[in-house]
Order: structure tokens, then C-alpha cells, then sequence
């Protein structure tokens, strides 16, 4: 999964909105327009970027689809801000000490 896709897409205030509703139920686009004030058309073109990077799929209920997150997704994207948390936590926070790798050695 792309993590920098993932992000990009849910980086747009109207998507993450849809991709938050998503987490509560399902949703069809006219559903999701009626929710967000917008049309269905619009809603339509963020679903298709939050396909696109692999966040959300379709399930067809005769002549709607209703949509959902991918738990795939949300795992990777759990996963990635977790070990970001452990690294940061591991990082020396001590104002004493530089750790630039191209800071030149003091000279005897």
C-alpha cells in the first residue's frame, strides 16, 4: 500500500469528511451528498480518488453502491504512524547533544 497516496488523498478537508463518515456505516453517494452538502457528482470524483489510492471499496446493492474503508488500509496506515511514534520516541531529545552526520568532529 501507498502510504504517500494515502495520505494525499485524505490530505483534501472533503475526502477525509466522506472517508470519516465511512467509518461510522456505509454510504452511497447520494447518501453522502445529502450528508455534506454536495452533489453527487462531486462525491463521486473524491470516492473515485479514495479508490484510487486504495482507501475504500464498493459493494453493489441492486442499483447503488454502498461504500466502506478498506481495513487493509487502515491497518497500513495504523502501522505506519505507530512506528513513526516509536521512532520518535527513540529520537535524543537532549539540546546538548548534535546528531547532524555532517557536522564536522572537533580537533584535538
Amino acid at each position: 500500500m501507498d502510504l504517500s497516496a494515502m495520505l494525499k488523498a485524505l490530505g483534501e478537508p472533503t475526502r477525509l469528511s466522506i472517508f470519516q463518515q465511512l467509518l461510522v456505516r456505509k454510504h452511497c453517494c447520494r447518501s453522502l451528498s445529502k450528508k455534506l452538502g454536495i452533489t453527487e457528482s462531486a462525491v463521486s470524483q473524491h470516492i473515485k480518488v479514495l479508490k484510487e489510492a486504495d482507501l475504500v471499496y464498493g459493494e453493489r446493492y441492486g442499483y447503488h453502491i454502498h461504500y466502506l474503508p478498506k481495513q487493509e488500509a487502515l491497518d497500513a496506515l495504523c502501522g505506519a504512524f505507530e512506528q513513526m511514534k516509536t521512532q520518535s520516541l527513540a529520537l535524543c531529545r537532549d539540546p546538548r547533544v548534535c546528531q547532524c552526520e555532517f557536522r564536522e568532529e572537533a580537533k584535538p
